[in-house]
Parts: C-alpha cells; structure tokens; sequence
C-alpha cells in the first residue's frame, strides 16, 4: 500500500473520530439546554415542560418543612402543571407543620385544581393537608379522620426516685418547662397543657367543619379522634369520592374541565447532593461513558432523607397496621 494511500485512511479514521465527537458536544450541549430551560420555566426536569398532571406526595411525617413548602410553590408557578394530584400517606405530623402544609395548598388551588388521592392513611395532621384540596379522593379501605390533638411526655420521676436521683432545678415560675417529666406533673401544669390541646383542637375543628360543609351535630359525629374507613366517610362527608388516582382525574375532568389523557408527572422535593447538581451532572456524564451503576448509586445517595424531629402539640394518628 502507498504512503499516500496510508494518509488518505488515516485521514478518513481521524475525521470519523471528530465528526463521533462533535456529535457529542451537540448532544451535551442541548442537554445542557433543555435543563437550562427546565430551570428557567420553573420545572426540575425537561419532562414538565410540557402539559401535566402534576403528583405532590405527602408520605411519612408532615412537619412543614421549607422544602415541601417550596415544593408547593414551585407547582403553583408551573404554567404546565394544569392540576395537581396530592397523594397523601401520612399519620400525621406536627400541628404548626400541617397547618402550614394546609395554608401552601390553600393558595395553591387558587391557581389551579389540587385533589387529594388518599393511600393507606390520612389522619390528624395529614387530613389537615387533605382539606386543603377541593375534593378527598380515597380507597374504600384507607383510613381517614383522626380528628384531634395530642400532648404526650413521658414521666420518669418514680425511675429516679428508685435509684437515688434527684434532680434539682431553679426557674423563674412554676410552669416554667413545665411538664417535664423529672418530677410529679402538677395540676396547674397540666391545666395549661389542656388549654394548648383545646385551642388547637378548636382550631381543628373548626376547619373539617367550614371545609366539609358540616352543621355542629355532624362535626360532632367525626370529631371524637376515632378514624374510619373512607367507605365509612363517605356519607359522614369525610370523603367525596370512593376510588384512587384514576377516580381523581376523572373528578378533574367532570368538574374542572381538565382533560384525562394528561400525562402524570411526580414533582419531589430535592437532596442536598442534587441541589448542588452534583446528581444531574453525574448521571449525564455516566450516561456517555456507560457507568449507569455509579450515577444511580449518587440518586440512591441523593434519596435518603433525615428524620425530622418532632416538637410541640402533635396532630398524628399512632394505631396498628393489618397484616
């Protein structure tokens, strides 16, 4: 074979090789756009660009925290997020927490329709969130209700006593961090606990009452802390409509005009590591260079969250699964 035959192919392999790479600086670079442009719109994905159904998750504890809170804004400054699913499966949370969940919501279905889609469970707490949406949603057997407040503190003063502790304090008036659980709980402290629990129970009730529509003999049918299956809500009010996901939307289309064949999109709230991009950025490069175990192994990372603490009167539901 020639010289010159030998720089022809050698300059064929080297233009292929450019052309392969130039193709993958054009694919990175409107990858690079689309999430530019998802960033821009509001969205957290190219995927919520275009017209949905957007899926809020309330699962576990509700406390209120900044992320969902902004979560919820997020959606509501979404132009392509036409409506919004709010599944819920939570026994509840702190009341300060799901009060701020509920008044999020509130001013989400000001701008558009929210229905809650109820799991397992939504009591205390978590049907506080429901009540923000226009209609309950549930599944024959998921439990809804739990209409009440809770204070608990555990006393391990006689524990103390029996193994010779005392534990000495000076504080500027009696009920100062009182109840404490190191000694006997007095009557006023416990006086002052019981106002705090009727307040926000008042409170309570008074909200499944103006948002269920019911007159004081009903509200006093479902406000005694008991739960019920949603078949066994239903004609209490508690629940509109018997049914899940599928049910939901069908209501949107009935009475919001939505239409059906919207695509369902999850919007979740994002890690640490993925607020920094690092996830994102990851994954993209992994996907070029084949490593799709490393990138998911960064979104398992990214996934784990932190157990948030509870403080203060507490809305949730504590009963036993069945198994």
């Amino acid at each position: 074979m020639s010289v010159t035959t030998d720089y022809l192919l050698d300059r064929r392999r080297l233009r292929r090789k450019l052309g392969w790479w130039r193709m993958a600086a054009i694919a990175a670079a409107g990858l690079a756009g689309l999430i530019a442009v998802a960033r821009f719109s509001g969205a957290d994905s190219a995927d919520k660009l275009t017209p949905h159904l957007a899926r809020l998750s309330l699962q576990g504890l509700i406390v209120g925290d900044k992320d969902t809170i902004d979560l919820i804004k997020k959606i509501g400054e979404s132009n392509q997020a036409k409506a919004v699913l709010l599944a819920i499966d939570s026994p509840g949370g702190t009341t300060a927490g799901s009060e701020r969940v509920y008044d999020e919501l509130r001013r989400l279905n000001e701008k558009k329709p929210v229905v809650a889609v109820v799991g397992t469970l939504a009591a205390s707490g978590a049907y506080i969130a429901a009540l923000g949406a226009e209609a309950i949603v549930a599944e024959g057997n998921s439990l809804v209700g739990s209409i009440g407040v809770l204070f608990q503190f555990p006393n391990f003063y006689k524990l103390l006593d029996s193994v010779g502790v005392k534990v000495e304090e000076i504080k500027s008036s009696p009920l100062k961090a009182a109840p404490n659980g190191l000694e006997p709980t007095s009557d006023a402290a416990k006086a002052a606990v019981a106002s705090l629990v009727a307040d926000s129970y008042g409170w309570f009730k008074d909200l499944v009452k103006e948002r269920r529509h019911l007159d004081d003999a009903e509200l006093a049918r479902v406000a005694d802390g008991r739960v019920f299956t949603a078949r066994q809500g239903a004609p209490l009010k508690l629940v509109d409509v018997i049914g899940g996901e599928r049910e939901a939307i069908a209501w949107l289309e009935t009475n919001k005009k939505i239409a059906k064949d919207l695509p369902v999109r999850d919007w979740k709230k994002k890690s640490s590591i993925e607020r920094l991009g690092l996830v994102e950025g990851a994954a993209a490069v992994a996907h070029v260079i084949g490593l799709e175990t490393a990138a998911g192994a960064l979104e398992q990372a990214a996934g784990a969250e932190r157990r948030a603490s509870l403080d203060g009167l507490l809305a949730i539901w504590q009963g036993f699964g069945v198994r």
